[in-house]
């Protein structure tokens, strides 16, 4: 369970802050560098497409982090966008918990 209340940091805004603009990289060198079109970096930075396991590979290799640094960061934002979205909160307190394991 997430216990802040403050948004965290998501994916694109490490990508363009951390990394993009430290190292002077424009959208289309990072996606030649990846070997992916420029359309993807810019969903990546725009906050319009997630980071999957092979995205999260991919972005580990080109600027020499581990996979789960890039599937982390969407985890956090994953799991405070359910805790924060009206529907999914719903869903979520509608679930029962065991009293006995099966």
């Amino acid at each position: 369970m997430l216990m802040t209340k403050r948004k965290p940091v998501s994916v694109g805004e490490i990508l363009t802050e951390e990394f993009m603009e430290p190292m002077g990289l424009t959208q289309a060198a990072l996606a030649e560098a990846m070997g992916v079109q420029r359309k993807h970096v810019n969903e990546l930075c725009n906050d319009r497409r997630n980071v999957t396991a092979a995205t999260a590979l991919i972005l580990s290799r080109v600027f020499g982090n581990s996979p789960d640094f890039w599937l982390n960061v969407q985890r956090r934002n994953d799991l405070w966008n359910a805790m924060h979205s009206p529907k999914e909160r719903a869903r979520i307190d509608r679930a029962k918990p065991l009293t006995q394991a099966a």
